[in-house]
């Protein structure tokens, strides 16, 4: 039994993951600060699995908490989820993103080399795409970034191909995720962020519940269907799925490889809030605001890599995904009275 520490694992990708490698077999240590997640989600993941996973409260700039983990157990392989992620965050606070971000990975990759861990999959994102490459976005195209949260995914994926050049030990398996969303169907896990959500389900999820007046539709004169952009929704397990399946790859050879994890066709903005209002069983507001500075028409997945390397395609359609969103709402609410 292999032992996994997935840093950022109680978050919201992160944790649907460790129900993944535990129901997989693995033995799962987390590593996270809590900063945008919450402590009852290790409770949660016992529950789903009937294994309860090691839980570290602690932060990737603090290397001596991290040597602890890797002293008190046998880390077989990585999965590195821990960061900031707000775009607009990103934007307003550029060196609070770049020292968070690069330093944990550096600091993880010190700690992992000096305990001789060999393997890491890396949570990267389609965002390196940049605005210049066509659709369907390929793993071979050039990277670059229209903000500083993005410039820290293409420096990271940068740093760790370099790395994993100077030890021919090191196994890297970048994997580029496009726009995750949806829940557990058990509803006891999903996308719950502080705040105003930034991306776009759990702000649909918001209006659908009366806490938010409309859903933002920045722009709607794209050259689309129906002129609002266009994006690649993977379910979340769908998404852990892949993971599981990339670990499992990451552990048979060395080198750096990268892999995009999508479903290869896109859906707008239109078409997510009237599958939410499908799901919700009401239809939801929305106002057609000005388009955002270094947003892209269309983005979806080329998938073929995915399947021929790790034999993962996906598995739901965008009227699952908004059920199961729906469903982790409204298990949320019941939970809150």
């Amino acid at each position: 039994m292999k032992t996994i520490l997935v840093t950022g694992g109680t978050g919201y990708i992160g944790s649907h993951v460790c129900v993944q490698l535990l129901d997989a077999g693995y033995h799962v240590v987390i590593a996270d600060n809590l900063i945008n997640s919450k402590r009852e989600v290790v409770d949660y993941i016992a529950q789903m699995t009937g294994k309860t996973p090691d839980f570290y409260q602690t932060d990737l700039l603090d290397a001596d908490g991290l040597r602890a983990i890797f002293r008190a157990h046998p880390i077989d392989g990585v999965i590195h989820f821990a960061g900031l992620k707000a775009v607009g965050e990103s934007v307003e606070q550029p060196l609070r993103y770049y020292t968070n971000n690069l330093t944990s990975t550096l600091n993880l990759l010190a700690v992992m080399q000096e305990a001789g861990c060999t393997v890491i999959v890396f949570s990267s994102s389609a965002t390196v795409y940049g605005e210049n490459n066509a659709v369907p976005f390929h793993e071979g195209m050039p990277v670059s970034a229209t903000n500083p949260y993005g410039y820290t995914k293409v420096v990271q994926e940068r740093m760790l191909t370099d790395i994993a050049a100077a030890q021919p030990e090191l196994s890297v398996l970048l994997l580029r995720y496009f726009n995750p969303v949806g829940a557990h169907p058990s509803g006891l896990i999903g996308e719950n962020p502080n705040g105003i959500p930034n991306n776009l389900m759990p702000y649909v999820a918001k209006v659908a519940t009366g806490e938010l007046p409309h859903v933002n539709v920045f722009g709607n004169d794209y050259d689309t269907p129906d002129g609002t952009g266009v994006r690649d929704y993977i379910h979340v397990c769908d998404l852990a799925r892949g993971h599981v399946l990339g670990l499992q790859y990451a552990f048979g050879r060395t080198g750096t490889d990268i892999v995009n994890l999508g479903t290869g066709h896109g859906s707008s903005v239109l078409e997510l809030i009237h599958a939410f209002s499908q799901a919700c069983g009401h239809d939801l507001p929305y106002v057609i605001a000005p388009r955002r500075a270094g947003d892209i028409a269309e983005c979806w997945a080329d998938t073929k890599k995915a399947k021929e390397v790790l034999g993962f395609t996906t598995q739901v359609t965008l009227a699952d995904m908004c059920r199961d969103s729906w469903n982790f709402i409204c298990h949320q609410r019941e939970q809150a009275h």
